[in-house]
């Protein structure tokens, strides 16, 4: 058991021991069903406070060879499929949280090198009998140890996979290294058996084509069969406001709002256990660097965007086009662009059928109605 490579399972220990933990471990049935396809490639953006790094924990405890972590999960969802077993802590997992490594360096040359020493301590400390080409080569030795051990493939846990595009949004230089990066990594590699990334953006497009093109993305904008895990649903709400004895309307008023297809209505998670275990509907978003990038945007005033942030207010919903969002906070060609990012954000929900935007709920529209008087000044 390493830092990086198959880390122990407290993560998900602690969500689940935590007061409020609603089950979403039928996802795992889904991901059992991509391993080693062509499907085994999964990028989830979600905004802040929507479960991501849970999630990601969750994966890294079920899968993650030297975890042992069958009691943990034998409560809950997954255990009834006939895969639970078959797949249960039978890989190598490679957890990497990005956030945390570019934190420590600020420097993307720095953040890779850092990253590449960490990953391989792990992997030879793991394998020493391995008769690698290269100890210094991360590809190499992924590459020796898979096709010497003949175990069972590594999968890739990348949380935060897009803080370089959030932190250094006007660097593209190494917005390029990092995305050549995670493609030599990953990309044509048989040692990879899925590779699951999260992050509040999408993939980084270029014109019209990803450097990252092998993913498919779940995103505000298209959830697709992964919608009812990227927040809570309306009958998981409806169950906690009957045990904390809690208003399931006013709840729906306040944290409602983001509609995906099939009728599916997610409520924000983060603030839902808040209201619970305070018995107190409020704003729970703390003013994070997508609350800046709110603020930043509309004192811009970008192609009119204040006019229609006033519209929204009132309770209209606009109609816009998100194929042009290049999935970075810099690179607009129109409103809808920026709107499109605030979708990603959790700023405003996005009809799917209607192709329209909206204020989804009392508690981003208090985001707004703040963000709009600090414009001001």
């Amino acid at each position: 058991m390493g830092i990086y490579l198959n880390p122990e399972n407290s993560g998900f220990r602690e969500s689940i021991a935590s007061a409020i933990y609603v089950d979403k471990t039928e996802l795992l049935h889904y991901t059992n069903q991509v391993l080693e396809t062509k499907q085994k490639f999964i990028c989830v953006s979600r905004p802040r406070r929507f479960g991501k790094s849970m999630t990601a924990e969750m994966l890294a405890a079920y899968y993650g060879k030297a975890c042992h972590s069958k009691e943990l999960f034998l409560n809950f969802q997954i255990a009834q499929y006939n895969d639970f077993k078959i797949h249960l802590n039978q890989y190598n997992v490679i957890f990497l949280n990005m956030q945390d490594f570019f934190s420590r360096t600020h420097d993307i040359e720095k953040m890779k090198t850092l990253l590449e020493k960490s990953l391989l301590r792990d992997l030879l400390k793991a394998y020493p009998d391995v008769d690698y080409l290269d100890q210094m080569d991360l590809i190499g030795v992924l590459l020796d140890i898979y096709n010497q051990k003949k175990e069972k493939k590594f999968i890739f846990i990348i949380d935060e996979w897009d803080c370089i595009f959030r932190e250094i949004k006007h660097d593209t230089r190494s917005q390029t290294l990092y995305l050549d990066f995670l493609r030599n990594l990953l990309k044509d590699k048989g040692y990879v058996a899925l590779a699951y990334m999260t992050g509040i953006l999408p993939i980084k497009k270029y014109g019209t084509h990803s450097a990252l093109n092998m993913f498919d993305e779940y995103s505000m904008t298209n959830p697709k069969q992964l919608a009812k895990y990227v927040g809570f649903t309306q009958a998981e709400v409806k169950t906690l406001c009957e045990q904390y004895q809690m208003d399931f309307e006013e709840s729906k008023r306040w944290y409602d709002g983001y509609r995906f297809q099939d009728g599916i209505q997610i409520y924000n998670p983060r603030s839902v256990v808040s209201a619970m275990l305070s018995k107190t509907f409020d704003n729970f978003w703390n003013q994070t660097e997508t609350f800046e990038a709110l603020r930043d945007y509309i004192i811009m005033n970008y192609d009119g965007l204040r006019d229609t942030i006033i519209e929204l207010l009132a309770g209209n919903q606009k109609r816009i086009n998100i194929g042009t969002f290049h999935n970075d906070m810099t690179t607009f060609s129109s409103s809808d662009d920026v709107l499109t990012l605030l979708i990603h954000l959790g700023y405003l929900g996005y009809d799917f059928e209607k192709k329209e935007v909206f204020i989804p709920n009392l508690e981003v529209e208090t985001e707004f109605l703040n963000a709009t008087q600090n414009a001001g000044r």
